[in-house]
């Protein structure tokens, strides 16, 4: 029987819950939902990255990478990738960097994905992603 393996890089705080920033069992990693803060200060509460869209996303984005990393998986690996906004009227700028980032991180396939609106972020924060992805 495989373990089950929780993840949290150096970057990200400890969670403040009984939970992970990610799980990895046999070849299945499951990224938890992630949001725009910056990496962990030591006896800092978690600062978002800026008040724009971009800069959310794209830290959101590295966010989740860490956690894929540290479970030995890479963007190739994601299966479905899930983005909760909370305006609606952030879909056409999340989409382009969305695109942009995944070109130049050189994502061989797109994996599925689903983009909704969610009101029930903290204050503040403009977007949260959550990963599944399968290891070769």
């Amino acid at each position: 029987m495989t373990d089950k393996i929780a993840l949290t890089p150096t970057t990200h705080t400890t969670p403040p819950a009984k939970f992970s920033h990610g799980v990895r069992k046999g070849n299945v990693l499951q990224v938890a939902g992630q949001v725009g803060f910056l990496p962990a200060v030591e006896g800092q509460a978690p600062t978002p990255a800026g008040p724009t869209l971009r800069e959310q996303t794209l830290q959101t984005l590295a966010n989740v990478k860490a956690i894929l990393e540290e479970g030995g998986a890479t963007w190739d690996d994601a299966m479905m990738i899930r983005v909760y906004l909370t305006d609606v009227d952030h879909f056409a700028e999340m989409n382009e960097i969305y695109n942009a980032y995944f070109e130049e991180q050189g994502l061989k396939e797109a994996p599925a994905a689903r983009t909704t609106v969610y009101v029930g972020l903290p204050k503040g924060l403009l977007i949260e992603i959550d990963v599944l992805a399968v290891l070769s």
